[in-house]
């Protein structure tokens, strides 16, 4: 643990906080994001901490914004003290282990995050476990399902492992496997959805192919960003 920690910390150090708060998973979830007033909320997996702070200054009455990194923590919690917000807090955590009780959060936020775990199941089980009852997850990975998992196929087979910019734990996603794990943790699927369409060039960055978009019921199931809404009953 302590080598993947000391790695993700290496890691964020080389990104800024991204103050924007602007990724397609990021877009993804205030599209289905419930209104907040008054909820206590969970975003684990927070990173340098930009999407915690925009979640913060939506009106809930606490967000606890968790990741593994501390290096990642105290960018964010910097971050949030330049903010001046008193409803924000960072803590070092890990989504697989989640340190607080059963049934603490009206809302659990986690993006492009179960992926870079050793056992992404084990953490919707947990996300699954800190929401109340009518709690509600948001929860967003990649999908590769489509062109970029073929694309990933080929980097194996050339001898060149994919990673997301460097990660150092990248398992393999597709949103049916998503939708199953938050099954399996005893949560009701409320909503799928899915952006970006990408074509794969060796030497340069994929290509966006937006045109692809539309029907967004039929193409999410092939779109890179994935997403998935439930609740626990």
């Amino acid at each position: 643990m302590t080598d993947a920690r000391s790695a993700y910390d290496a890691w964020h150090a080389g990104f800024e906080v991204d103050a924007e708060a602007d990724a397609p998973w990021h877009r993804l979830v205030r599209a289905h994001l419930p209104p907040l007033s008054g909820k206590r909320l969970i975003e684990i997996g927070c990173g340098r901490g930009g999407f915690s702070v925009w979640l913060a200054r939506q009106g809930p009455a606490e967000v606890v914004a968790i990741d593994f990194s501390p290096g990642a923590v105290e960018k964010g919690a910097a971050f949030g003290r330049q903010a001046g917000l008193t409803n924000l807090r960072f803590e070092v955590g890990d989504i697989q282990a989640i340190a607080h009780p059963e049934a603490s959060f009206d809302v659990a936020v986690s993006c492009e995050t179960v992926e870079h775990v050793p056992d992404p199941a084990r953490a919707v089980r947990e996300l699954a476990r800190v929401l109340k009852p009518g709690g509600l997850l948001l929860l967003t990975t990649p999908n590769y399902f489509g062109l970029m998992g073929l694309y990933r196929g080929y980097r194996r087979v050339v001898g060149r492992p994919f990673t997301e910019l460097g990660q150092p734990i990248n398992n393999f996603t597709m949103l049916p496997r998503t939708r199953s794990w938050v099954r399996a943790a005893g949560l009701e699927v409320l909503a799928l959805d899915g952006v970006g369409h990408y074509l794969p060039f060796p030497g340069r960055p994929p290509i966006p192919m937006p045109f692809l978009e539309r029907p967004r019921a039929l193409m999410r199931w092939l779109a890179l960003h994935s997403f998935v809404a439930a609740v626990k009953r």
